[in-house]
């Protein structure tokens, strides 16, 4: 579903399976034990630098080449980064919790005993291996039951709810109306496709040709795995193909997907009928019990046209085809390990590179905080995040917004007109620290200790019927969209929030024994990046209700775009991997972010230190302390494979260019440094929006 909200980064964790020559697992290490206490890492680590690197010549090696050097990418990961490490350590901490509430035979309140049935019938492989694809056979059998396309409306939603997939033809939903953020209605979204992106089915490089054709030997291959004949199998492949192709080339690309007008068409039902002709959706949204739905938001009406088209023009046979392949697809990860593995083959290794299948257990772990991610939140935050630490933050946060609304009532660009408006917005951000106010109610889902499959679908059709309901009612301004040991932050234009999960508040990134320099560097670059995102080439779309409304004049406007040209100039020379340079425009967004959320932070860390006179450690300033505590959050490895990937659909750039793409633009690093001018980390025509 479509949810119009800016995160500081996009870390990929894929809950899929190795292929069979890398299933056996490597030997128990340290990594594979549960914890009890979250391991300490200081927010500036001595250790993570490289002393041979001038700081004015390469200030991301600077700072993180001991990292990088030191810190190879495990087998199961396609990247790894300090952000990925503290990931991974919140998930040995869930696990040590859910291990726990697994194995006790009683003093479990209600919510303890669905995660630890959930979490046990999720690491009982035996029985899992016993079933097979055979959990799909009532997916299954709905698709081949279909007598006619009259039926694919039914069949369809039965298929939504269970899978909660919006690659099945498209999604439907739940979210803010553009126009009016304090209404629910329902979206229509695009979606189809199974590859990440849709120049994947559209280039034409020898590349991007082999790629699909190794796409369409996984795709034969997963219809053989669930009883298909090979020759049949092949046959299907290439129906899948050519349906998505024709999807893909409807869909807008991911650059116009960051313009929140073209994904707003609202309209009635009876519109979208007339878009669609021969698919009922009267009937499509009585078998998700959907009351009248008077209107939709439909995303890309482009989109919904070619889909009508494919139906109208495709056999019913190939259809179904189509269906049984998603069905597989989205399902996979979740069945025997000849599934498991073969999804691996394609969507992780072939992609991304990576060699070896996650443990059980991270996968489980994931599922469950996915799944009651704020039941397994709440036992999250209350072992592991202090009322005293949320205080910290709220105060930090403070501080960024003062710094915020002095940067605007000092900008000599923008109109006294437009900065009324833009301190206004400021004022009415919402501060949202460590987990939600209200608490979910999971009381309705029933979750059972021996029914893994069974437990993920009833999770699914709770969270898909959760958001269905929705429609029509008050907006809940109090939800969060991510669970609290998530270790990310983001903020929302629609809700006009900011939102740091308990997850991303801890050491090295958040670290209350460190001094306030390479803290207000780290923490508070975070929370002056998500505030950037309210005024960035997209959030400030948004008024300061949440709604899409243009709140600028068009001087002040035409002013913005020059000066956000220059950052796409800047990044857009940038090289990810091989040839393939940093797509700027799709970057945008997250680079201004990185380069404004440091100014906020600054100007905050200054405030803080106003009344004392911090002092050097370690043989550095507090000024190169501050900078140090920033580069460091992003130290990073990657493998090519998923570079390629990212470089198509990240909008975030590398975390070498987050930081150095930085630095290079601010004079108080130069300043901090003493780089002369002509140092590669000090531009002659530095880049500033906010």
């Amino acid at each position: 579903m479509h949810r119009l909200f800016s995160c500081l980064l996009l870390v990929q964790f894929l809950f899929v399976g190795s292929p069979a020559h890398a299933q056996a697992a490597a030997a128990p290490t340290q990594a594979d034990q549960p914890l009890t206490d979250l391991p300490y890492t200081p927010g500036l680590d001595l250790s993570s630098m490289d002393a041979s690197a001038n700081p004015c010549d390469d200030f991301y090696r600077f700072s993180c080449g001991g990292w990088i050097k030191n810190n190879p990418i495990p087998d199961d990961q396609s990247r790894w980064s300090v952000y990925g490490k503290l990931y991974e350590d919140n998930q040995r901490f869930l696990w040590g919790i859910l291990d726990t509430v697994s194995r006790r035979a009683s003093g479990n309140d209600a919510n303890q005993q669905k995660m630890g049935d959930y979490f046990g019938a999720c690491m009982n492989v035996d029985r899992v291996e016993q079933q097979g694809a055979a959990p799909l056979s009532h997916l299954l059998n709905a698709i081949n039951t279909i007598q006619s396309k009259t039926g694919l409306p039914a069949v369809l939603a039965s298929l939504h709810l269970a899978t909660g997939d919006s690659g099945i033809y498209f999604g439907f939903g739940a979210d803010q109306d553009f126009s009016d953020s304090s209404r629910v209605i329902a979206f229509a979204s695009g979606g189809g496709l199974s590859l990440p992106e849709r120049d994947y089915y559209t280039k034409t490089d020898a590349a991007s040709r082999a790629l699909r054709a190794q796409y369409l030997r996984h795709v034969a291959r997963m219809f053989v795995l669930a009883g298909e004949p090979r020759d049949a199998a092949q046959q299907y492949a290439a129906t899948v193909l050519k349906t998505e192709t024709a999807l893909a080339k409807a869909t807008l690309s991911a650059i116009s997907k960051r313009d929140p007008y073209q994904l707003f068409h609202t309209m009635p039902v009876a519109k979208l009928q007339a878009l669609t002709p021969g698919f009922s959706w009267s009937e499509y949204m009585l078998a998700l019990d959907l009351a009248q739905v008077p209107v939709v938001n439909v995303t890309e009406p482009r989109f919904f046209r070619a889909l009508a088209r494919h139906w109208q023009t495709s056999s019913l046979g190939d259809i179904k085809v189509y269906l049984r392949w998603h069905v597989l697809h989205s399902q996979a990860h979740l069945l025997s390990s000849d599934l498991v593995n073969e999804n691996f083959q394609f969507f992780s290794q072939t992609l991304r590179g990576t060699p070896r299948l996650q443990p059980r257990w991270k996968r489980c772990v994931t599922l469950v905080d996915a799944q009651l991610g704020e039941a397994l939140g709440r036992e999250f935050v209350n072992r592991a995040f202090s009322p005293e630490l949320k205080q910290r933050t709220l105060r930090m946060t403070e501080q960024i917004e003062q710094a915020m609304q002095d940067e605007l009532e000092q900008l000599d660009w923008m109109s006294q007109s437009t900065k009324r408006k833009a301190i206004a917005k400021l004022r009415t951000i919402v501060n949202k620290i460590g987990y939600p106010d209200t608490w979910r109610d999971y009381s309705a889902l029933s979750i059972a200790p021996d029914d893994f499959y069974g437990n993920v679908v009833a999770a699914t059709r709770f969270e898909v019927r959760r958001q269905l309901a929705k429609i029509g009612k008050p907006l809940d301004r109090g939800e969060w969209a991510m669970t609290p040991p998530t270790v990310n932050a983001y903020y929302s234009a629609q809700m006009n929030d900011m939102n740091f999960p308990a997850g991303v508040l801890q050491p090295p990134l958040f670290d209350p024994k460190m001094d306030d320099a390479p803290g207000y560097g780290n923490t508070g670059g975070t929370i002056g990046h998500e505030l950037i995102h309210g005024f960035d080439d997209e959030g400030r779309k948004f008024d300061a209700q949440g709604n899409l409304k243009n709140w600028w004049s068009r001087g002040d406007k035409e002013i913005f775009e020059r000066r956000a040209q220059c950052i796409v100039d800047q990044y857009a020379r940038y090289k990810v991997v091989d040839d393939i340079r940093i797509n700027s425009r799709l970057t945008l967004g997250e680079d201004m972010a990185d380069l404004g959320g440091m100014v906020l932070a600054w100007a905050a860390w200054k405030m803080q230190s106003a009344t004392m006179t911090p002092e050097s450690r370690d043989g550095f300033t507090p000024e190169q302390r501050f900078f140090i505590g920033f580069a460091q959050w992003a130290c990073e490895n990657n493998r090519p494979q998923d570079l390629r990937v990212q470089a198509a659909t990240d909008p975030h750039s590398p975390g070498k260019y987050r930081v150095n793409g930085v630095v290079v633009n601010l004079p108080e690093f130069s300043s901090a440094f003493a780089c002369k001018p002509g140092s590669a980390m000090r531009s002659a025509k530095p880049c500033k929006v906010w």
